[in-house]
């Protein structure tokens, strides 16, 4: 049985069960989890560098391109999915527009900027592992966890999806229009 099974298909998603995914997911793992390692390891040893401006200014890039895509996202999934972005309360509908046209995991590619922008942003070796090791276990998640649910959920239609869609970066193939529907043979 999956999670969407355990609730209510006809009660709508409240502006309340959004935030909370929100607060609980992506706040916490782009802001709370930086900032308490910035504050524990204050003192501790930074990378150095003759180039601050530029990286400042690449982690300045990451930081908001990576924030529009995981703002993108969401709001697809608001607006689409009927459901929000925590795997214990997952959309009703298989969202494949917008940047999801392009990646199946652009939420998760945007939280992976932002955290690399914070990263050069800061100079913080452990802002840096941190990344690094929020990097690995939703890899890992994705691919042994999240997917093979949503193969149970959205059947077909998720497989087709998963042909045409990279995982993680577009891919020249995913930048073209998709191919038009078959009409079924009589």
């Amino acid at each position: 049985m999956t999670t969407a099974s355990f609730r209510n298909e006809s009660v709508p998603v409240t502006p309340w069960r959004h935030a909370r995914a929100i607060a609980l997911l992506p706040l916490m793992n782009t802001v709370v989890v930086p900032s308490m390692l910035l504050l524990l390891t204050r003192g501790a040893p930074r990378f150095t560098s003759d180039a601050a401006v530029l990286e400042t200014l690449a982690g300045a890039a990451l930081l908001a391109g990576g924030a529009a895509l995981v703002a993108h996202s969401i709001r697809l999934f608001i607006r689409l999915g009927r459901g929000t972005l925590a795997p214990w309360d997952p959309t009703r509908e298989l969202v494949d527009v917008g940047a999801y046209r392009f990646s199946r995991n652009p939420m998760k590619g945007g939280l992976f900027l932002v955290l690399a922008g914070e990263a050069l942003l800061t100079q913080s070796t452990a802002v840096t592992v941190w990344l690094a090791c929020f990097v690995v276990v939703n890899v890992v998640y994705i691919r042994w966890h999240e997917e093979p649910g949503l193969e149970r959920r959205f059947g077909e239609r998720y497989g087709a999806y998963c042909a045409r869609v990279p995982r993680w970066w577009p891919s020249f193939r995913s930048l073209l229009p998709p191919a038009p529907a078959k009409e079924p043979s009589p």
